[in-house]
């Protein structure tokens, strides 16, 4: 794992994508021109071997420059951008939202069709069954006329999930570690999607202990950050928040009462659908 990636916090790595955009914002008067050089600048840093990235020891620093450099080459061609005005929060903003691609072969038809409506058509993801996206609820089962016992019914896979993914918010709301390594199975894997756009992990980390930590110092306990759980393609998960913007999607591959695997999507690009819930869940 890159000891680098490993100490960035959601806010840092928001942070440091939105100070490069106003910075080459300001050069070239541009925000398409402007987050061409920042996937630029990124497509540099990760061409750099792991051991020479870990070398870097201001990581925010090496890509200002060489952001800078691109800009600054490009301007030679086409005369600079002076007097550009700073993008306005509307324009910033269009920088996080939320898409959540899984692969197509684990989806169940209603999960693929929202999927493709989403990605093909631009709709947003429950547009297939036309309800809003809110969290799952467990609704405890009650006495009815065909259960004259009253016995519960045995917790179908859709409430254990429920359970789970509900479990897993208290325990990063809480900062609670041990509570995390409780609800992840012991070889649980987790998957980090920043398309090469911010500083995410680039390889999956695996095993509870090492998830819970990766995890905990992403989400940390943060006035500028807060989680709650939604409807992710059909299956309940986490969206995290950061300065009323959303910074990331976590989806769950549940087994049995415990997170097999973690998908945790943080890609600029794949997080412009979504926006701010109705209903907030703050931390």
């Amino acid at each position: 794992m890159d000891r680098v990636n490993e100490a960035m916090t959601i806010v840092e790595l928001l942070d440091e994508r939105r100070r490069l955009l106003e910075l080459t914002y300001r050069m070239l008067g541009s925000t398409g021109a402007a987050e061409s050089v920042i996937d630029e600048t990124y497509r540099r840093w990760y061409e750099l071997p792991g051991p020479a990235r870990a070398r870097i020891e201001a990581p925010g620093s090496w890509l200002a420059e060489v952001a800078d450099g691109i800009c600054r080459a490009r301007l030679a061609g086409t005369g600079p951008g002076e007097g550009a005005a700073a993008p306005s929060e509307k324009t910033l903003g269009k920088e996080v939202g939320v898409v959540m691609r899984r692969a197509l072969r684990s989806f169940s038809p209603a999960e693929r069709a929202a999927y493709l409506l989403n990605e093909v058509f631009g709709a947003a993801p429950d547009a297939a069954t036309g309800t809003a996206m809110q969290p799952r609820r467990t609704v405890p089962a009650g006495p009815a006329s065909g259960n004259p016992s009253g016995r519960r019914s045995p917790p179908s896979p859709a409430d254990r999930h429920d359970e789970v993914a509900h479990t897993l918010l208290r325990a990063c709301l809480r900062g609670d570690e041990v509570l995390l390594v409780s609800v992840l199975t012991p070889d649980c894997t987790a998957v980090f999607d920043g398309g090469g756009k911010v500083r995410a992990l680039v390889t999956p980390v695996h095993g509870a202990r090492l998830v819970a930590r990766t995890l905990m110092t992403l989400l940390p306990r943060c006035p500028r950050t807060r989680l709650q759980t939604r409807a992710i393609n059909g299956r309940t998960g986490l969206v995290v928040f950061s300065d009323r913007q959303v910074a990331a999607v976590i989806s769950l591959d549940v087994a049995g009462r415990r997170i097999q695997q973690l998908y945790v999507i943080l890609n600029p690009d794949k997080l412009r659908s979504w926006r701010e819930p109705d209903g907030e869940a703050t931390r």
